[in-house]
């Protein structure tokens, strides 16, 4: 308890906040990592995933959508994401693997249960309780890209070897939207010095190389043949 509270007192002033504008505590949301039942169907997300993590997050969405709070679990998620890259010392905490899961458990719920929605605290606890609480950036991800399927938006990456002019990035976005039709693109920019000129685009799924770096590599594959590791 001592821990915990030190650690509350610690937190920044976008986790502290969410404690006033928390609602009344309602009841006890499902838990975060248990499977949808059939009459959960109406609230399934639109983007199906794969893997531990999006089991996660796609039981944490079906319980937003029925508790219509969708959007406020996304707000909480991101802000605890931005919290562990922000604050040592809560990083530390979710990370340290000598911590019992159900002290981690009793401590996350401490921290969190009257700041944030009954479902956020039970996905964390439930990733408490699972030692999977330095999952919760993949999860938090996973989640994000549920939300924006839902909102009908594609991410977009674009890597430089040097920061884009707004002209240039202007004309990017112009093509991917060009590509996606109807939906948002959600556009972000990455500067990487070893691709040496060109553009890397991942949108969606689907990866783009168009790096000077990536002309290099082809033509000494076709000069020198593939390398032994490749055999």
């Amino acid at each position: 308890k001592m821990f915990a509270s030190s650690l509350r007192s610690r937190l920044p002033s976008q986790i502290r906040t969410f404690a006033k504008k928390a609602a009344p505590k309602k009841a006890a949301a499902p838990k975060a990592a248990a499977a949808a039942s059939g009459s959960d169907l109406a609230h399934q997300p639109e983007l199906k995933l794969f893997g531990i993590h999006a089991r996660y997050a796609t039981a944490t969405y079906v319980a937003a959508s029925k508790a219509g709070s969708l959007d406020k679990v996304e707000t909480e998620l991101l802000a605890i994401e931005s919290t562990t890259k922000s604050n040592p010392t809560f990083s530390n905490f979710l990370n340290d693997p000598t911590v019992a899961p159900a002290e981690k458990e009793a401590q996350i719920n401490s921290i969190f249960g009257d700041k944030m929605s009954d479902i956020t605290v039970n996905l964390m606890s439930a990733l408490a309780g699972n030692a999977r609480l330095s999952e919760t950036d993949k999860v938090v991800s996973a989640y994000s890209e549920l939300m924006k399927a839902k909102r009908g938006e594609v991410a977009a990456v674009i890597t430089s070897a040097a920061p884009l002019s707004a002209a240039v990035a202007d004309q990017v976005t112009a093509a991917l939207k060009s590509k996606v039709g109807d939906a948002k693109v959600v556009l972000s920019m990455e500067v990487d010095p070893s691709i040496m000129g060109g553009l890397q685009v991942q949108i969606g799924d689907e990866f783009v190389d168009l790096s000077v770096a990536s002309r290099i590599d082809a033509v000494s594959r076709t000069i020198n043949g593939p390398q032994l590791s490749e055999l």
